[in-house]
């Protein structure tokens, strides 16, 4: 036999579970990671003391102006994410909620974790090289090109150091930077016929683009709206899809003749 319950006692004793469920969840690791602007670097000039592109076997320009890529900080794979700083992080401009398995391969430890961001960047770094050659019609050349970048792992360097590369080597093909002088920012991988790739998280390195000085952001066409979301005042975006076409936009930046794709 069931007794009848007022509304009031009802909705109270129906709402214990729900109170019981928030607790545990406030208290209880989530999937996610929370994220962050991360540093920048110029790969033009050095990074904690060595340069960031060394090349050899063929005549290099002085450069003027940056060429910065740009980073995300997040949370290691083993840190406990609650639902308080979910919640905190989601009213904020400056920090990101991200699943974890999108920051971090699952299934792997911290080790193998900073094994395979390493390897993606030594990978990415290899694809660059190849892809700033084969711009330059320089493949099969005696040019050795040595990348580094300390603490910084995967993939989305990849155009920022192809660009690096071109500018050192070539700059506009007409004895001007590739920069114009500028700090220019940006992001995205890149693949050794020139393909640059979409990387995540780009709202949040527009904010350390121009935290550091950065006027211009290279970002992956297919992340342009990203991008916008939460565009700092004085950024301009420049969306890419591959290699000869960020140089073509770099190029008309800087002469003023040609028109200069936007987002």
């Amino acid at each position: 036999m069931f007794s009848r319950l007022t509304r009031p006692r009802a909705v109270a004793v129906c709402a214990l579970p729900v109170v019981a469920l928030l607790a545990t969840a406030a208290f209880a690791p989530l999937p996610f990671s929370l994220t962050q602007p991360g540093l920048t670097a110029d790969v033009l000039g050095e990074n904690k003391g060595e340069p960031v592109i060394t090349i050899s076997g063929a005549p290099t320009r002085d450069t003027s102006g940056e060429l910065r890529m740009t980073t995300i900080e997040a949370t290691s794979p083993d840190t406990d994410v609650r639902l308080g700083d979910v919640i905190d992080a989601w009213f904020r401009t400056d920090k990101a909620v991200m699943p974890r398995d999108s920051v971090y391969p699952s299934g792997r430890s911290t080790r193998e974790i900073e094994q395979y961001n390493t390897e993606q960047m030594k990978e990415s770094q290899d694809d660059a090289t190849q892809a700033a050659l084969n711009h330059l019609d320089l493949t099969g050349k005696n040019i050795k090109v040595t990348l580094k970048l300390a603490d910084v792992g995967g993939p989305s360097a990849g155009l920022l150091f192809s660009l690096g590369i071109i500018d050192k080597l070539n700059g506009d093909g007409e004895g001007g930077d590739l920069t114009g002088g500028r700090t220019i920012a940006g992001t995205g991988t890149i693949d050794a016929a020139g393909k640059v790739g979409a990387v995540g998280g780009v709202s949040l390195k527009t904010q350390a683009a121009k935290r550091d000085g950065a006027t211009v952001f290279l970002v992956p066409e297919a992340e342009c709206s990203d991008a916008k979301a939460e565009l700092p005042k004085g950024l301009r975006l420049i969306p890419v899809t591959t290699l000869k076409g960020a140089v073509s936009a770099l190029e008309a930046l800087e002469s003023g003749k040609g028109s200069v794709p936007s987002c």
